[in-house]
């Protein structure tokens, strides 16, 4: 590998880290939580930020004992979350910028997200330049994170190793899966803390980054 140098790409997580979603789901929990008489609170929400969502839609059904199936839990979820998008798109500090820039570059870019694909399309065809390579949803792959799957599955359809790319997530199950597939993981930590330990990148935002943030992790 070469050192100080442009990484060959810039794998993005979505939710809480190229968009303020999280919002929208934790709103659409609750409400889906009100329709069976079950109280849903911001902490319970924060519980289920980065995971699959048949994991997260699983622990849902099952904490609220809903009497409606794990893949009903989704359905109106997604429903729910994606109308809210439609509504409002609220980006995280930095990011498009730096996509916008990446792109500008000739970088290539993947999103990689564990919401379903026509959800991740939405968010895709809301941006005002060719944002992505490919991208990688939910419904794509077997394992969802914290598995490594999503992010070598990316790198691959990308042609590149896996350690020449860069991963930004904003949740400890997003980082435990870009750090397992061998990327250079960085975390930008928004509604869950994100652990810190000798071998991890933390950032506090993406605000103000630049190329050169970027070449400066492969030093």
């Amino acid at each position: 590998m070469l050192f100080n140098r442009y990484p060959k790409a810039v794998l993005w997580d979505m939710d809480g880290t190229l968009i303020d979603s999280e919002p929208h789901w934790i709103a659409s929990e609750r409400e889906l939580a009100a329709k069976h008489d079950a109280v849903w609170s911001d902490e319970d929400g924060a519980t289920l930020v980065g995971m699959s969502l048949p994991d997260s839609s699983r622990l849902f059904k099952e904490k609220l004992g809903l009497p409606i199936s794990a893949d009903e839990v989704i359905e109106q979820l997604t429903r729910s979350v994606s109308k809210g998008l439609s509504q409002e798109i609220i980006w995280r500090p930095g990011a498009k910028e730096l996509l916008k820039l990446l792109r500008k570059n000739g970088v290539k870019t993947a999103l990689v997200t564990m919401s379903l694909r026509s959800m991740a399309l939405q968010v895709v065809d809301a941006i005002d330049f060719n944002a992505f390579d490919v991208v990688v949803a939910g419904d794509d792959v077997i394992h969802g994170k914290p598995h490594a799957e999503p992010y070598l599955k990316a790198a691959s359809l990308l042609g590149v190793d896996p350690a020449d790319c860069v991963a930004f997530e904003d949740s400890i199950s997003g980082i435990l899966s870009a750090e397992a597939a061998g990327t250079k993981a960085v975390g930008i930590p928004n509604v869950m803390r994100i652990p810190s330990r000798d071998d991890r990148i933390l950032w506090d935002t993406l605000e103000g980054k630049t190329l050169k943030d970027l070449r400066n992790l492969f030093k």
